[in-house]
């Protein structure tokens, strides 16, 4: 299976679990998540990948993080944290540094913040 079908299929188990730990149906999942019921059941199915957004509503939705509903382990987290972003400038460099150390809730009104500067 390559990294992708693994993917699915991580993804798929743990949105499954999460699921059933919620008491909810595919269906209230969907909906409250804004997808058509058929595309979460292929994603939970590991037929599929949602998209980023999607997968965001899907770790509040389930109150999972995105690690758990990944598969990443404490070892694969501390790896992809300290992964340096080649050939970026110093500034951007610190930027990245500080942004992995915000809780979900501080990462939220940032990316809404230069989402708005942005514009």
């Amino acid at each position: 299976m390559d990294d992708n079908g693994r993917l699915k299929h991580v993804l798929g188990s743990a949105l499954l679990v999460a699921r059933e730990r919620s008491g909810l149906t595919q269906a209230e999942v969907a909906s409250q998540v804004g997808i058509a019921s058929a595309v979460y059941g292929r994603i939970e199915r590991g037929q599929m990948l949602p998209s980023l957004p999607t997968l965001c509503r899907l770790c509040v939705t389930l109150k999972a993080s995105s690690d758990v509903l990944l598969g990443l382990d404490a070892a694969e987290r501390e790896a992809i944290s300290s992964e340096p972003i080649l050939d970026a400038p110093p500034e951007l460099q610190r930027l990245a540094a500080l942004v992995r150390t915000l809780s979900p809730a501080a990462l939220r009104t940032l990316t809404a913040v230069v989402a708005a500067v942005s514009r």
